[in-house]
């Protein structure tokens, strides 16, 4: 079937739909043509040719790395102006491949921000289509929003996150093209920089911020604020005592406040504890060395005991200093929760250390 115009309709109105879809004449054998996909088989595609005609692609003229939806608009070139069906034959090698390439290699070079389609996801990361040809996104390369933050790196959560974004059309730039290989990767992340360092060059470090828990993993918390901006307070920058996982201490949607203690391009660091007066500037008026304490056991390692005086003061009780005897298994000692009187060792504010003990001192000799 042809779409070419009635010909029973004046010469002129052909002309002018020819100079409307930006072609002088009706396309020949070896044309590159520019068209929108109106239909998908298993091993074929047709498409429309700017409203003049329609083209099919199909068999051994199938681009292997193309992934073809309805709507896309691809590049392709003429080998045939009628085939059984009254149609275009086209081509996705060739000079219709090459000019794909050439835009891709454009946009690479460019560094513009272009819409991709995310077709599947890997372990590795996601495979999107942009002009009509499959690319790779590495996990590495997405956003802090979109970024698989999971527990222990477990590769099926990962995974399981990574195929929320299935059908989504993500803003991205080309970072790396391989056409010989017919591989190119994008970057989400680099978006989302750019954005960042748009907004962030009106901050300092010292300045305050304030903002909304985004995400807990095992070494810190991510934290929004501004518009478009997110940094990131170390598990060491939470509080001054010390805690074994963020998640004790926040989670996703919490209010926090915080004090920009770093900038590197468009990364920010944050930290909430330096919001707060160190407790440990004043631990010489509350603890004394050799000064018994009741204390309650909040970890065991294989070293010793980690120990709380106070909500902000907690001190280690090492495995030297548990028993009169030698200490095989500190568990053989105490459990969490366990409460026990300790002696003050030692007091080292600056460090922020504070050592314990449920041994009693030697006597002193008798003085002659």
């Amino acid at each position: 079937m042809t779409t070419n115009p009635n010909p029973n309709e004046p010469q002129s109105e052909i002309a002018k739909l020819l100079q409307e879809k930006n072609y002088t004449s009706f396309p020949k054998i070896g044309d590159v043509v520019h068209g929108k996909v109106i239909s998908v088989g298993r091993n074929e595609v047709r498409i429309d040719i700017g409203g003049l005609a329609v083209g099919l692609v199909r068999g051994p003229e199938m681009d292997p790395q193309a992934s073809l939806a309805v709507g896309d608009e691809i590049d392709a070139t003429v080998v045939d102006l009628d085939n059984e069906f009254g149609e275009l034959e086209l081509s996705l090698k060739g000079a219709g491949r090459k000019k794909t390439w050439e835009k891709i290699k454009e946009l690479y070079t460019s560094g513009a921000v272009i819409t991709a389609r995310v077709l599947e996801a890997n372990k590795g990361g996601l495979i999107v289509r942009l002009e009509g040809i499959s690319g790779f996104l590495p996990v590495s390369q997405l956003s802090p929003e979109n970024y698989p933050r999971v527990q222990g790196g477990e590769k099926i959560r990962i995974l399981e996150k990574l195929k929320e974004l299935v059908t989504r059309d993500l803003e991205v730039k080309v970072i790396d093209v391989n056409e010989e290989e017919g591989k190119f990767i994008v970057s989400e992340k680099a978006v989302w920089e750019t954005k960042q360092e748009s907004v962030i060059s009106k901050y300092k470090i010292g300045d305050t911020v304030e903002g909304n828990v985004t995400a807990v993993t095992d070494f810190g918390a991510f934290v929004k604020f501004d518009a478009n901006l997110e940094g990131l307070v170390h598990i060491s920058e939470i509080a001054w005592q010390r805690i074994d996982h963020p998640r004790d201490v926040l989670k996703v949607g919490d209010r926090v406040r915080a004090e920009i203690i770093n900038l590197e391009g468009s990364k920010i660091f944050l930290s909430m504890k330096k919001l707060v007066d160190d407790p440990w500037l004043n631990v010489g008026a509350k603890y004394k060395e050799g000064q018994w304490v009741k204390g309650r056991v909040l970890k065991i390692n294989p070293f010793g005991l980690f120990v709380e005086l106070d909500p902000d003061i907690h001190g280690l009780a090492h495995i030297s200093e548990l028993a009169e005897k030698p200490v095989k298994d500190v568990n053989e000692i105490a459990r969490v929760g366990d409460e026990f009187d300790f002696r003050i060792v030692s007091i080292d504010p600056q460090n922020h250390r504070l050592g314990l003990s449920l041994k009693k001192p030697k006597a002193e000799p008798e003085k002659k």
